[in-house]
């Protein structure tokens, strides 16, 4: 693989020797509920793909593929006008070359695993996309027709066929389609939307398979009863996700992206992941139960805590602003517009001087935070009176100079061209088959041993049948039969240890599912505490939100500015198998404990880094909040209130940012578990939020279908339907101002209106409705345990395994409550009795 010229993402190659499999392994299938024995498998651990098959060849140790490895179909990709200055911060030493699908590496965090992706969900799609970069031979049954749902992965059919196989099941003999789903070790449905022929799938999965089925409203659960299936619009509006996005005085905004399904499709790999673990184990195979409504509910965590507790008022939708600190906006610059965000005084006072307005500071009137807050409006006139004058680019440099946290907001036009994203090899061109080219994301999972694999083309539909059928009678031809599955299965992270140096949001939810699914997570905090320890309403102590975002967790609290510190972290590394933080890239470096260190004192560890742009990265030391990357990965292109780039309500970036770094985690515990070694995980929130907007890339800008909300008497209500068919629908009952629908009638009463002419309409509810309502009871999203003398809230895990269900037991503890009990464990203090 020849390297890649700066700020191009490339990959050549061509002429290689014949493919040859490295080794097999075996097991007998069955069906996944006990009815009748099924086909057989053969588990390979070949990872090069044929150029004459277009695929990884599965066969045993001695046969050799007839055909000679062809070249990759992705092509360099230049990112920025090469007039244009580089940016002012050096890249770090190492650059990020990324891996082809089809690229030498033996073995992958998902060696020999064979995955069928049958659902129509655009979840069922990213989850098989994520499974197929870490490794993982991925067949896409595709649907026989796409107008049946109009808002699923069909609708972007290349984004999600990428780097998979292609296979369209023949209606007149889905024997093949059967024999698929036998021999596969995972079988991805979407059961709410999938036409019965690919329906097939679920019956003839085998006992010891993962099957994971990604619903709007999980297993089981009535259809939504308004005809077409629920979109993940439908269930942006029946969460309470739309209501968060959207300018104070404006009505709610849905996201165009389909962020719903997009974090279900993650949570879904995470959880197939842990299931194939619990697999290898001995624990057999299950059933994975992936609601979107879950997922949706689980992204509201930070706007719960006062409604958890029996609040009712409902939650304000502050645009692009933040509650607690001015300025904190989108400005609109001669070229196009740039969030800035200033968050404290003296920030205040250095984005004074770029603007050459020292006068504004010194007159005093804005000096503090509570009067910029106060007299938002007038602070923000200031600022775009500044920004209008001059490009992004022009603005960006000054800010960056002056270290003040920003963000252009990066258009797709046909991808984000954003010059670390070229860096890090997250923007790749392939042969769309007829004499174009296709832009599709390099892989987020940027991983030292096992980096994920990058897509490598775009097959026609049904071209891979061929290489399918092969597939599956080599696997029938190769299998044997396995002992019993454990009657009870131990979690997946049962035994490890999780050292967790997070902060807020990204690193501390992950850590949260880690702990449910079995692991002990060790939070080390500083003298004092996390900051979010303070977050309102606080008892003894405790923040609500603190107490449920790091659920089943123990504390130890350390100066890492400390020579015993440093020791005490030392000692935890050594006896951990798994490290995550999301400090700013270099902290623990400064303390000597870089990667290379790490990997020197525990070289069996899986160290996970989380940070805004990454550690290899040319934006070292630059201010990366959730907005700022928003506004740098395409987000707030394609989400807009009037024509204004609109961040989500939800910290959507953050949220991913968790998630992924669970599944990478995941899948570094299985190469771990089959090589001994550890490795080095340096996530980027912009590739994680980027990598989510690819369906918007390739002129694909507008939604798939037209999304219309009109206020009510009472509240909105989503129509996914152009405001002409919207208006006709309500007859008398509504009005237009502005371009803006209005009724008198309840939402309740429209929503019906709308639904009995055929449109698919729902009211929108506001968050604190959510929490009462029906199916949130149904799903137990969330629970109280006594604490203390206290009963505090918990958040369900939205990731439901049949035989290994995650288990959310206890609130986080009050600071340095164990303490004691970890130093001693360490062997650095005596064992005490446990302080409650």
């Amino acid at each position: 693989m020849t390297a890649a010229p700066p700020l191009i993402a490339s990959s050549t190659a061509g002429g290689r020797p014949l493919c040859r499999c490295l080794g097999n392994r075996s097991r007998k299938k069955r069906r996944p509920w006990p009815r009748t024995s099924g086909r057989a498998s053969t588990w390979m651990a070949c990872n090069r793909r044929c150029a004459a098959c277009a695929r990884r060849p599965i066969s045993t140790p001695s046969t050799w593929c007839s055909a000679p490895m062809g070249p990759l179909a992705s092509t360099p990709v230049p990112l920025i006008d090469p007039a244009r200055p580089a940016p002012a911060e050096p890249p770090e030493k190492f650059p990020i070359e990324p891996t082809p699908m089809s690229d030498e590496n033996s073995d992958t965090a998902l060696s020999g695993i064979l995955v069928l992706e049958v659902g129509g969900r655009v979840g069922a799609g990213v989850c098989g996309s994520l499974l197929a970069q870490l490794g993982a031979e991925t067949v896409l049954a595709e649907r026989p027709a796409r107008a049946d749902f109009t808002a699923g992965k069909a609708c972007w059919r290349d984004q999600f066929v990428a780097g998979k196989l292609s296979f369209r099941p023949d209606p007149d003999d889905p024997d093949l389609l059967r024999r698929l789903a036998a021999a596969a070790d995972v079988v991805i449905l979407s059961s709410d939307v999938d036409p019965p022929l690919l329906a097939v799938a679920a019956e003839a999965a085998g006992i010891d398979a993962v099957v994971c089925d990604i619903t709007a409203y999980g297993a089981g659960a009535p259809k939504s009863g308004r005809g077409a299936p629920a979109s993940d619009w439908r269930l942006q509006a029946e969460t309470g996700v739309a209501d968060t996005t959207g300018r104070k005085d404006g009505p709610p905004v849905p996201s165009p992206l389909p962020v719903i399904e997009y974090m279900t499709g993650v949570y879904a790999a995470a959880a197939v992941v842990a299931a194939l673990r619990v697999r290898r184990l001995g624990g057999g195979g299950q059933f994975i139960d992936m609601a979107l409504y879950d997922s949706g509910f689980a992204s509201l965590a930070t706007f719960f805590p006062k409604l958890l507790l029996g609040g009712t008022e409902p939650v304000e939708r502050a645009g692009n602003n933040h509650a607690l600190i001015s300025p904190w906006n989108v400005y609109k610059a001669a070229d196009g517009w740039i969030l800035i965000c200033a968050g404290s005084d003296a920030q205040w006072e250095r984005l004074c001087a770029v603007m050459g307005r020292d006068d504004v500071n010194a007159a005093g009137d804005y000096a503090r935070m509570a009067a910029r807050i106060t007299y938002r409006e007038q602070v923000d006139a200031i600022i775009t009176t500044w920004t209008l004058g001059r490009t992004v680019a022009d603005c960006a440099e000054a800010l960056n100079a002056a270290s003040l946290a920003n963000g252009a907001i990066v258009t797709l036009d046909p991808h984000p061209r954003e010059p670390n994203l070229g860096h890090r090899g997250m923007i790749r061109e392939l042969d769309d088959g007829a004499g174009g080219t296709f832009f599709v994301p390099g892989s987020p999972l940027i991983m030292s041993a096992t980096p994920g694999r990058a897509p490598d083309r775009l097959p026609a539909p049904d071209a891979d049948r061929d290489a399918v059928a092969n597939l599956v009678a080599e696997r029938e031809a190769g299998a044997a039969a396995v002992p019993a599955p454990a009657a009870k299965p131990a979690l997946p992270m049962a035994g490890l240890r999780v050292v967790e140096v997070g902060h807020y949001t990204t690193v501390p939810l992950s850590t949260r599912h880690m702990g449910a699914l079995g692991a002990d997570v060790i939070k080390v905090e500083p003298p004092g505490g996390e900051a979010t320890r303070g977050w309102l309403p606080v008892h003894e102590g405790r923040s609500f939100y603190f107490a449920y975002v790091n659920s089943d967790k123990r504390s130890l609290v350390l100066d890492l500015a400390s020579d015993a510190g440093v020791e005490v972290f030392r000692r935890l590394i050594e006896t951990a198998d798994v490290l995550i933080e999301n400090l700013k890239p270099g902290a623990l470096a400064r303390r000597g404990f870089s990667a290379e260190n790490i990997a020197k004192i525990n070289p069996r560890l899986i160290y996970c880094a989380v940070s805004g742009f990454g550690h290899a990265s040319l934006y070292a030391g630059r201010p990366a909040y959730d907005s700022v990357v928003q506004a740098m990965s395409g987000i707030m292109e394609v989400v807009r209130d009037d024509g204004i780039p609109m961040k989500t309500g939800i910290s959507i970036v953050d949220l991913l940012g968790a998630e992924m770094a669970l599944v990478a985690v995941l899948a570094a515990l299985e190469y771990r578990d089959r090589t001994n070694r550890g490795q080095f995980i340096d996530l980027s929130m912009q590739d994680i939020a980027a990598w989510m907007t690819q369906i918007a890339w390739n002129g694909k800008t507008e939604p798939a279908v037209p999304l219309t909300v009109v206020a009510c008497a009472d509240g909105h209500v989503l129509a996914e339907a152009a405001v002409e068919a919207v208006t006709c629908a309500a007859g008398g009952d509504m009005t237009m101002t502005d371009g803006k629908g209005a009724s008198n009638l309840t939402r309740a009463d429209l929503a019906a209106r709308l639904t009995g002419a055929g449109l698919a309409a729902v009211p929108i509810l506001p968050v604190h409705e959510v929490i009462s309502a029906a199916h949130t009871r149904r799903r137990k999203l969330w629970f109280t345990v006594p604490d203390a003398g206290v009963d505090w809230p918990l958040l369900a895990s939205a990731l439901q395994l049949s035989r290994t269900p995650p288990r959310v037991r206890r609130p986080m503890p009050v600071l340095g409550r164990d303490d004691t009990d970890i130093l001693a464990e360490l062997g650095l203090a005596p064992v005490a009795e446990n302080a409650d």
